[in-house]
């Protein structure tokens, strides 16, 4: 009987040996799957950053270009209004020219220009 529990024990120390190499090869495995997450945790956090950065400039330089319209559609605006007031004035000055005052009169219309800025 003892030598029958002795046999037991030698088994279940071999088990238990083996348990602890597999516990061991799992946390190691674990180890470098978890390294290699935070890795790709860095890499993906450092692709929001410079997403958010690219982000940021292009809000720049969209803001910019809309500045640009905003003013040259005063200008625009305003040109017209001259050159509407000289068509005015025109009109009210060539009384003997009727053959001016039947023209149909000149419409002015804008055509935006497109931009494109190199990335």
């Amino acid at each position: 009987q003892l030598q029958a529990r002795l046999v037991e024990m030698e088994s279940l120390r071999g088990a238990h040996q083996s348990l602890e190499r597999q516990l061991q090869e799992l946390e190691e495995r674990h180890n470098a799957e978890a390294a290699g997450l935070q890795d790709t945790i860095g890499q993906l956090e450092d692709d929001l950053r410079n997403t958010k950065n690219e982000m940021a400039r292009h809000l720049r330089e969209y803001q910019d270009l809309l500045n640009v319209k905003m003013a040259l559609d005063i200008e625009i605006a305003a040109y017209r209004k001259l050159l509407e007031g000289e068509e005015t004035l025109f009109n009210m000055g060539s009384g003997g020219l009727p053959s001016l005052n039947s023209l149909p009169s000149p419409t002015y219309s804008f055509q935006p220009r497109s931009f494109s800025s190199s990335t």
